[in-house]
């Protein structure tokens, strides 16, 4: 299911339509163009023939992965070295619809993961984290159990801040009184 929620602001958005790819640095084209079929099941297709570069790209799920072959990646202070799975990094996270069947294909392929759970209002999110052959990591998750709300639907519950809880608690109060009123020339 595709939700649009409309932009509430003085600002005008730009005309996007949706995410079409991500573009990630590689070693070996053959070595990543392998995971990305196998474990995340990517389909390689044309790619334009005036690149003077070796690289692929690859498409499912309404999205695609554009690989550029890059020998010298170890130059890069980020993927030197294999890095510890951390789900608080940056990642590029996909849905599924069965983690456990995740987590027992990744444990077959001999992979490292991480699990994680997030929880809200009776809602549970299942992760797994693990890297690709670059050290870039993926988050698989059933993230659609936890609705996509606009802050304006929720209940507001303002958090108190060690550093400055009078002033984070005005200004957080100002903010959803702006959004609120702004919410009411909005027709549906």
């Amino acid at each position: 299911m595709m939700m649009e929620i409309e932009e509430i602001s003085n600002y005008e958005a730009l005309p996007l339509l949706s995410l079409n790819h991500v573009s990630l640095l590689c070693r070996s084209v053959w070595d990543s163009m392998r995971f990305y079929e196998q474990v995340l099941g990517f389909v390689p297709i044309k790619r334009p023939s005036s690149f003077s570069f070796n690289g692929a790209w690859l498409y499912n799920y309404c999205i695609g992965i554009h690989l550029i072959e890059n020998p010298s990646i170890d130059d890069f202070e980020a993927i030197v070295e294999p890095r510890t799975i951390n789900p608080k990094d940056n990642h590029i996270s996909f849905q599924c619809r069965d983690v456990g069947l995740v987590k027992r294909r990744l444990e077959n392929m001999g992979m490292k993961y991480v699990t994680a759970v997030v929880e809200d209002e009776g809602n549970r999110v299942d992760q797994v984290f693990f890297h690709d052959p670059d050290g870039y990591m993926v988050e698989l998750c059933n993230c659609e159990n936890i609705p996509i709300l606009p802050l304006s639907s929720c209940s507001f519950k303002p958090r108190l801040s060690s550093f400055n809880r009078a002033k984070c608690g005005f200004m957080e109060n100002a903010m959803m009184e702006s959004l609120s009123m702004e919410m009411l020339n909005i027709s549906f």
